[in-house]
């Protein structure tokens, strides 16, 4: 489970030693999410990074670079007198949002700087940033666990890109190379009933969270059910079967015209091959498992398998509030403050597991991000924040549906309850699933 439980502490101060020098502790932690994203490189060729697939993906080469660039831009250009740019240039090809001088959809055309000028770029950007550790102000540190979130969140989006071009090829190239044996069998779904009432979301502000789960508020829900676990291969397939992608009764309309416009009659990565079904994954293509959760599915389709089923998808306050009830007062971890449990790359399996046969409520946090019915909005209160550090999330929320979770490539510790994780309701190449509600009179 890629969550960790945390405590009320002094934000930065406690992993300082005196004479304002970084403790190992801060120094590591550094040095390990930097060095994994160099690490999720290593099956990959030169041409593998140097492409994008499609405008909503990037190229692996831009995310290091991108990644390098917040650390350059942000903490060395704010907090090391005198401080010379690797190359100024890079402002303009590696940053994002409005500051961008490429449009994401023309990432790949960039072919210089080269990977190995990349590469030395994020040397010389590391060798800087540990110099500075050795005496940084306390307004920095913000700053450093800012990127270093940014960075993990990053390495998931490299993964779903990754396995968006490697999907994309017909020769159905693995990521990595592993034999994968079968998910254990999957007990059937139950709907689980929870009162509602009163209920306070979003988070606290005592560790580290990004803008849009904030401010903590309270709601009122009322009673309803919620699944156990996630929907399977095998329950998808039925929906399938039944000719549920050519049944316009369950779908939105916008959904209808998505689905006759990109011609889809299946999850993102099913293949049928001679009569049978078969999944792409980061380790190549193999029998569609059964008892493994479906993954790589737009709103439209979740929505429209939740009609099929007499069901609804949960809003993201009824999820937060499920998963509170069986996992209370987990608003998250900062990277600096518990290494412990900053461990990006064991907790990658790379490809759903499948749920647990634990009784009750279980898989908030593995396999696959759900898709909720909640569109994206700020919360109550919320206070726009001027600071070009900082993500104005609230610019972004138009058209996309909150997901809530974590998922198969979601790195350790980056994983919270609170934590809104979006996207628009035609996307595929997330790493996203489904999970049943039902409204309780």
């Amino acid at each position: 489970m890629n969550v960790s439980y945390t405590r009320n502490q002094k934000f930065f101060s406690e992993k300082r030693m005196d004479g304002g020098v970084a403790s190992r502790q801060i120094i590591e932690t550094y040095q390990s999410i930097r060095q994994q994203s160099i690490n999720l490189t290593a099956p990959l060729s030169v041409e593998d990074m140097a492409v994008q697939s499609m405008p909503q993906t990037s190229p692996v080469k831009w995310y290091l670079a991108h990644n390098t660039w917040f650390f350059e831009k942000f903490l060395l250009a704010r907090f090391v007198r005198d401080y010379l740019p690797f190359h100024p240039a890079f402002n303009l090809l590696f940053s994002n949002g409005a500051a961008a001088n490429l449009p994401p959809e023309k990432r790949s055309i960039v072919t210089r700087p080269s990977l190995s000028v990349v590469r030395t770029y994020c040397a010389h950007v590391d060798n800087a940033v540990l110099a500075l550790l050795k005496n940084m102000p306390d307004e920095a540190f913000p700053v450093l666990e800012l990127g270093l979130q940014k960075e993990l969140r990053n390495q998931e989006r490299m993964l779903c890109d990754i396995k968006h071009l490697f999907g994309s090829n017909p020769f159905h190239p693995a990521y990595i190379s592993k034999p994968v044996a079968p998910a254990e069998k999957t007990a059937g779904l139950k709907m689980l009933e929870l009162r509602g009432g009163m209920a306070e979301v979003g988070h606290p502000g005592s560790t580290f969270c990004f803008g849009n789960e904030l401010p903590k508020h309270r709601i009122f829900l009322n009673p309803f059910a919620i699944a156990d676990r996630k929907i399977t291969n095998a329950e998808y397939l039925a929906f399938v079967n039944a000719g549920g992608y050519k049944e316009t009764k369950w779908w939105l309309e916008e959904g209808v015209a998505w689905r006759r416009n990109e011609q889809v009659n299946a999850p993102l990565y099913w293949r049928r091959i001679d009569d049978a079904w078969f999944e792409y994954t980061l380790y190549g293509l193999m029998p569609l498992d059964p008892n493994r959760p479906v993954c790589h599915i737009s709103y439209f389709e979740a929505d429209a398998f939740a009609r099929f089923s007499g069901a609804r998808l949960p809003t993201e306050f009824e999820w937060e509030f499920a998963a509170n009830s069986i996992i209370p007062a987990l608003p998250g971890v900062s990277v600096l403050n518990d290494t412990d449990t900053m461990k990006p790359a064991p907790g990658m399996s790379l490809h759903p597991l499948g749920a647990s046969t634990e009784n009750g409520l279980k898989q908030f946090f593995t396999d696959a991000w759900e898709w909720s019915s909640s569109s994206y909005a700020a919360y109550p209160g919320v206070k726009l924040n001027s600071d070009s550090v900082s993500e104005n999330h609230e610019l972004q929320m138009v058209d996309q549906y909150v997901l809530r979770g974590g998922s198969a490539v979601t790195p350790d510790g980056h994983s919270r309850i609170t934590y809104r994780n979006f996207a628009t309701a035609p996307t595929r190449h997330q790493f996203t699933g489904i999970r049943l509600a039902r409204s309780i009179y």
